[in-house]
C-alpha cells in the first residue's frame, strides 16, 4: 500500500543435521573392524604435551573405539557447511576418526598442530579404511540400501520435509573474503609441501618429531 520494495541477500543457511541410524550401525561394525591406529611413544609426547599447552588432562592418544551412541535429546550444535541439507536429501553419516589430537578445539591453531605429523596420516588411513569397507557393504548387499532409505524415508522424514532457505537465484558471497585472501594466499604458498623434494613435510619444515616446549 505505501509502494515500499524490498531487496535482500541470503549469504548462508544451514538445515541440523540428521544421521542415518542404519548407516551408522554398518559403518560402526566397520570402525570396529579396523580399530584405532597403532600409536608410538613420539605420538603420544605430541598428543600429551599439546594437551598440557590447553590446559587440559594429558591423556594422549586413543587407543578405544568409542561405542556408538543415540544422539543427544537436544542439538547441541550444527555443521559448519551444508551437511546438515544434505543429510536431509540422502541417508547420510559422519565419520570421526582419530586423526587429531583429543582436547584440540576446532577452527583453532591447536587443531592444527597434529595435520603434518603421522598422527593424522594413521588417523586418515583408518578411516579411509572404514569408509572403503561400508562403501563395500552398501555395494554387496541391496537389502542394506533398502533398510537405510526405509529409515530415511519412515523415520526422518515422516512428518519433517526438507524445504531449502537458499533460492535457485542466490548465489554464494565469495567476495566477502576476497581482500583477505589476496593478502595472504602470496605467504601461504610458500609453506606449500613439495613432495618432489621432500619425503614429509615435517622434512621440508625442518622439524624433529616430536617437538615440543621444554617446561622449566
Amino acid at each position: 500500500m505505501t509502494g515500499t520494495t524490498v531487496t535482500r541477500r541470503l549469504l548462508g543457511s544451514a538445515w541440523p543435521m540428521f544421521f542415518n541410524k542404519v548407516v551408522a550401525e554398518l559403518q560402526q561394525k566397520n570402525i570396529e573392524a579396523v580399530g584405532m591406529p597403532e600409536w608410538t611413544d613420539a605420538d603420544d609426547t605430541l598428543a600429551k604435551a599439546l594437551q598440557k599447552e590447553l590446559g587440559a588432562k594429558p591423556d594422549g592418544l586413543k587407543r578405544k573405539v568409542t561405542p556408538l551412541a543415540p544422539p543427544p535429546a537436544e542439538p547441541q550444535g550444527g555443521g559448519t557447511d551444508e551437511i546438515g541439507d544434505i543429510s536431509w536429501n540422502v541417508p547420510t553419516v559422519y565419520l570421526r576418526y582419530p586423526a587429531n589430537i583429543p582436547a584440540a578445539p576446532v577452527h583453532n591453531w591447536a587443531a592444527a598442530v597434529a595435520m603434518a605429523t603421522p598422527i593424522a596420516h594413521k588417523g586418515s588411513a583408518a578411516g579411509a579404511k572404514v569408509q572403503a569397507l561400508t562403501a563395500l557393504d552398501f555395494l554387496l548387499s541391496p537389502e542394506a540400501v533398502k533398510q537405510a532409505w526405509d529409515y530415511f524415508r519412515d523415520v526422518q522424514t515422516k512428518e519433517t520435509k526438507y524445504q531449502p532457505l537458499i533460492a535457485p537465484d542466490d548465489q554464494p558471497a565469495i567476495e566477502l573474503n576476497r581482500d583477505k585472501m589476496e593478502r595472504y594466499l602470496p605467504e601461504m604458498k610458500k609453506y606449500y609441501y613439495d613432495p618432489a623434494r621432500y619425503k614429509t613435510y615435517l622434512e621440508q619444515l625442518g622439524i624433529h618429531y616430536p617437538t615440543v616446549r621444554e617446561r622449566k
